[in-house]
C-alpha cells in the first residue's frame, strides 16, 4: 500500500478583480457615479492530479513559477484544503486531522523560520522536544545525530537572529526532523544559499533518506537539487501533471540528445570543428577552445563521434555527458507553450 495517494486532486482559488463598472440609475447615483463592484474569477492552481508515492521515496516536484507545485505540496502538508478530489497520507486526510498529522511530518519552507528568533538555537530545540512530546532519551539520540550530520555544534548557543542564512537553513532542517517524521516536505530549501551550504544540505538529505528511510518531497527551481537528491520526478505546469517517473526515463522520453564536450588546442581550431562537425552531430556550441556537440544517442554512439574528432584534431580533453535535465525541462516547457 502506498504511503501517499492523490486522486483527482484540484485546488481552485477565488480571486477578486477590481474592474470599475458604471452604476445604473438608482438611489446610489446621487452618491457616486462610478464605484468598484466586487467581481471574482476562479483560478485553477492544481487541476485533477493523481499519483502515488511509496515509503522511502525521494520525489522532486518541478515546474515554472505559478505551475501549482507549491500549492500541491501545501495540500499534502495539510496547510491548504483541496477544492475537490481525495488525498491520503498514511491513511490520514491531512487537512482534517492537522494536529495529529503534524506529529508525523516535517516541513521546511524556504526562508520562513519555525525557530524562536531571539532564543539560542539549543533552546528552540528544547521547546520543540516538549511540543512534539519526544522522550528525553530519543531527543538526545536524535539531536546528537542531527548536530553531527548538519554541523550545528558551533552555533547551538547563538540566538537564531544572529545566524547566517545557510546556518539557519541547516538549523531549520534539524528542527523539522527532531521528532523523526515519516514524511519531510521541502519547499525551495536551498534558495539563496551558497554552493558549499547547498551541497551540505543535499548530502544530509541523502543520508537521512538512507539511514531513516524518511520519505522526501521536494519543490525547487534548482535542478541540481533534483538531480542529487531525488530518485523520481513529477513535473507540473499550469496546474496539470506533465510527467511522473524516474529521472533517467525523463531524459529518454523528452531529450534524445547526448553531449560531448571537447577541448582543442585553441579557439581557432575549435571554430573549425564547429564549422565542420561530425555528420551525426545536430548542434554545436563554442566557448574558447571548448566545443560542445549534441547528437541523437538513438542513432549514433558517443565512441563514434569521439573517434571522428580524434582522427582529425589534437584533443586536449574530452568529456561525455548525459543530457542536461535543465535543457530537457526547458524544451518541455517550450513545447507546451507552442
Amino acid at each position: 500500500m502506498s504511503l501517499i495517494t492523490v486522486d483527482e486532486l484540484t485546488k481552485v482559488y477565488k480571486v477578486r478583480s477590481r474592474k470599475k463598472t458604471p452604476i445604473e440609475k438608482g438611489i446610489f447615483n446621487s452618491i457616486k457615479r462610478f464605484t468598484k463592484l466586487r467581481q471574482y474569477q476562479n483560478i485553477s492552481a492544481v487541476n485533477n492530479i493523481s499519483f502515488t508515492i511509496d515509503t522511502g521515496e525521494t520525489v522532486g516536484f518541478l515546474g515554472p513559477n505559478g505551475a501549482g507545485k507549491s500549492t500541491l505540496v501545501k495540500m499534502l502538508a495539510g496547510i491548504l484544503v483541496p477544492t475537490s478530489g481525495s488525498l491520503k497520507v498514511n491513511g490520514v486526510t491531512p487537512h482534517r486531522d492537522r494536529m495529529n498529522y503534524a506529529m508525523n511530518i516535517g516541513v521546511v519552507f524556504g526562508q520562513r523560520t519555525t525557530l524562536w528568533w531571539d532564543l539560542p538555537l539549543s533552546h528552540s530545540f528544547d521547546l520543540l522536544r516538549v511540543i512534539y512530546e519526544i522522550t528525553p532519551q530519543d531527543y538526545e539520540t536524535t539531536l546528537r545525530w542531527l548536530i553531527e550530520l548538519l554541523e550545528l555544534e558551533p552555533i547551538l548557543d547563538r540566538p537564531v537572529r544572529q545566524l547566517s542564512l545557510g546556518q539557519r537553513m541547516r538549523a531549520e532542517l534539524a528542527a523539522a526532523l527532531l521528532h523523526r517524521p515519516q514524511v519531510l516536505f521541502l519547499d525551495e530549501p536551498t534558495i539563496g544559499l551558497d554552493i558549499a551550504v547547498k551541497q551540505r544540505i543535499r548530502t544530509s538529505l541523502r543520508e537521512l533518506n538512507r539511514e531513516w528511510g524518511v520519505t522526501i518531497l521536494l519543490t525547487t527551481h534548482d535542478l541540481r537539487d533534483i538531480e542529487e537528491i531525488c530518485q523520481r520526478l513529477i513535473v507540473i505546469d499550469k496546474g496539470q501533471l506533465m510527467y511522473n517517473g524516474s529521472l533517467n526515463h525523463f531524459r529518454e522520453q523528452f531529450c534524445g540528445n547526448r553531449v560531448i564536450r571537447v577541448a582543442l588546442t585553441d579557439r581557432h581550431i575549435a571554430n573549425r570543428l564547429v564549422q565542420d562537425p561530425p555528420p551525426e552531430v545536430t548542434y554545436t556550441e563554442q566557448e574558447g577552445p571548448w566545443v560542445t556537440l549534441y547528437f541523437d544517442q538513438a542513432k549514433t554512439k558517443a565512441a563514434d563521434v569521439a573517434s571522428w574528432i580524434m582522427n582529425k584534431y589534437i584533443v586536449m580533453d574530452l568529456v561525455v555527458e548525459e543530457p542536461s535535465i535543465e535543457k530537457t525541462v526547458t524544451e518541455l516547457y517550450r513545447s507546451e507553450m507552442k
